[in-house]
């Protein structure tokens, strides 16, 4: 992070750096002093402005790749501009009427996740990133309920009401007093429990002889313990959808950071570490290349934000992820609002 401050700089170099980084970021490419000149914006010969071009980048804030006269920020420049230039903008009314839509789409959660993602993704042209939130909702009962001879429905109920169900598979007919049994059974031990907490508490007793369940119950509890975790360990730590958005023509001239950045992206327990830091931050958050271990190789940026339930705890959470020349002004207010919508949503 840069350690020079924004006062530091005379009006003239400040107005030219503003320039330098609006355009870079606008178009991906070096800006130089003649396109400064001719665009009027700058009431100085092309040599004065190599003058300050020169400074900016004796600064640090500046560099000169090897393929182009012209000028673009560095790390600590775009931190710099970030921290203390940079006007936001804030999402139009047709993008807020986006992200409300697709964050409030009726069904399972892990659907309005899908859809956090996806519109983060279509809106920044980055991609979207939303963690899946950390909740574990307290159990009021679990019934079996025979299909056929050789399937049943498990159906697990929440105290905040919300229902799921999967189909067991079992080894041999059941009868249905079993699958009454086993019903009582969990539910007497789970209701107002987690179900890791749950889990812990039947295994003990089954294991140590201490449940009056028969040989068939016995197996109907172990099937259903054995669904239920199973479904929770499967659950994605991350998701994320607009990976090809990171494959603009910009992109082209430097294949190797986007392979090393779409590398990094397999890796979503690493990605999800990174958002962990944002967990306690109270706004969003900015991440510029290197200032991220994780993402230093491929020179990439990411924009994360927590989000919260209605009880003001934070569950997850969201944001993009792109190259360094990302648009702050105009994804951080996007991020910010999603992140409150997604809230909503939550409960």
């Amino acid at each position: 992070m840069s350690t020079l401050p924004i006062s530091e700089l005379t009006d003239r170099a400040r107005d030219i750096f503003r320039l330098v980084v609006e355009g870079f970021i606008s178009s991906g490419q070096p800006v130089g002093s003649k396109a400064l000149a001719s665009e009027g914006r700058v009431n100085l010969s092309p040599a004065s402005i190599r003058s300050v071009l020169a400074e900016l980048e004796m600064l640090g804030l500046l560099a000169a790749p090897h393929t182009s006269a012209g000028r673009m920020p560095t790390e600590s420049g775009l931190r710099l501009f970030v921290d203390g230039m940079m006007q936001v903008a804030e999402p139009t009314r047709e993008e807020r009427a986006a992200i409300e839509h697709s964050v409030g789409q009726p069904g399972p959660i892990e659907q309005a996740l899908e859809a956090t993602s996806a519109i983060l993704s279509d809106i920044s042209g980055a991609a979207g990133m939303v963690m899946v939130p950390r909740r574990e909702p307290r159990l009021a009962q679990m019934n079996l309920v025979a299909l056929s001879p050789e399937r049943a429905l498990a159906i697990l109920v929440g105290e905040d009401g919300q229902i799921e169900n999967r189909v067991l598979n079992l080894t041999q007919p059941t009868a249905a007093s079993s699958l009454e049994q086993a019903s009582n059974y969990i539910t007497a031990r789970l209701s107002g429990r987690t179900l890791a907490d749950a889990e812990r508490l039947m295994r003990a007793e089954i294991s140590s002889g201490r449940s009056a369940l028969d040989d068939a119950s016995r197996d109907l509890v172990e099937r259903g313990l054995a669904v239920w975790s199973a479904d929770a360990a499967a659950r994605p730590v991350l998701i994320i959808r607009g990976q090809a958005n990171l494959l603009d023509e910009t992109a082209l001239g430097d294949i190797e950071r986007v392979r090393s950045l779409l590398d990094d992206l397999e890796n979503k327990q690493s990605v999800a570490g990174l958002l962990e830091n944002a967990r306690q931050a109270d706004a969003t958050r900015i991440f510029i290349g290197a200032e991220n271990r994780l993402f230093a190789l491929s020179g990439s940026s990411v924009i994360a934000s927590p989000y919260r339930d209605r009880d003001g705890k934070v569950v997850g959470v969201l944001g993009v992820i792109g190259p360094t020349r990302l648009n702050y002004a105009r994804v951080v207010p996007m991020v910010d609002f999603t992140a409150h919508s997604l809230g909503k949503r939550i409960g």
